[in-house]
């Protein structure tokens, strides 16, 4: 990612498909590269696309070491595996656009996500994350659904790597919702409110007396912060958006800001981190009767 977000920055005035025609290969390879996804590009081919870009000096030569540090790095992996890419062995079980953000989430330094309906994947329990699974796909084979908390269990283990943080507003209607039994969902409150005890987890609810605010019309999203490349350039944020069918990736600065704005509206209305522990304390005993 911070190689082609390096590429990014010296292509400048070239487009895309002056990029792509120079080495004869498809606009989309070059989209990928600059994504930091994996291509079949050469080192040759790299250093023509460089010199075609007519960078400084210091600037070919960090591009040059940036590409073999990619290089040395996927090397290793593959030698010795990587726990960032542990989803790849989960790949059948998740949507193509899902794999982008899974991977993000990988090497986020921070997340912060919005959900009005359900509990966040990081702080799914089990038997929670097994009836969402069965809710959208009730006719998964048994096998598969373990496989899919299998994931989610991995990818819950970002929270106990130190520099991780994780910001989570959820509707008070996450918390009145039943996708499961209750004593399921009393179980599921309490260990979110364990979870928020972390000092890297910070969880807010917005409960119903508030009354309008920004999330009702914002949607659910999760807004990955990423740390800064080698190179010293920072990676720029990204929003994934879902919806019912699909979801998309924003990149583009404006598209962010949009909800950095949604963000500081959520901030505004939501319970501090004590009151909301009380009222999902509260809800999960309700549950428990």
């Amino acid at each position: 990612m911070d190689f082609g977000n390096f590429m990014h920055g010296i292509r400048e005035n070239r487009t895309l498909l002056a990029a792509a025609a120079h080495l004869d290969v498809s606009r989309q390879v070059i989209m990928r590269l600059e994504d930091g996804l994996p291509t079949k590009l050469t080192k040759p081919q790299i250093e023509s696309l460089i010199d075609f870009y007519h960078p400084s000096a210091d600037d070919r030569a960090e591009a040059l070491r940036l590409f073999e540090e990619v290089r040395a790095q996927d090397k290793a992996s593959k030698a010795q595996g990587n726990s960032k890419g542990m989803w790849k062995a989960y790949s059948d079980q998740v949507a193509p656009n899902f794999e982008k953000f899974l991977r993000l989430e990988g090497v986020a330094e921070g997340i912060i996500t919005y959900q009005p309906l359900i509990v966040p994947g990081l702080l799914q329990t089990p038997d929670y994350r097994r009836a969402i699974i069965r809710i959208e796909m009730p006719a998964l084979s048994a096998v598969d659904v373990e496989r899919r908390l299998e994931l989610t269990a991995k990818r819950q283990v970002r929270l106990e790597e130190n520099g991780f943080r994780m910001e989570a507003f959820l509707d008070e209607a996450a918390l009145r919702h039943r996708p499961c039994t209750p004593a399921a969902m009393s179980i599921q409150l309490r260990w979110l409110t364990e979870s928020s005890e972390r000092d890297n987890v910070s969880l807010r609810v917005i409960p119903f007396s508030v009354g309008p605010h920004r999330g009702l019309t914002i949607q659910v999203f999760t807004l990955l912060r990423l740390p800064r490349g080698e190179s010293g350039r920072a990676l720029p944020p990204v929003v994934y958006a879902e919806g019912a069918i699909g979801s998309v990736f924003h990149e583009n600065q404006e598209e962010v800001d949009v909800y950095d704005q949604a963000i500081s509206g959520l901030r505004e209305v939501a319970l501090s981190e004590d009151d909301t522990r009380d009222l999902v304390n509260r809800v999960a005993k309700e549950y428990a009767t």
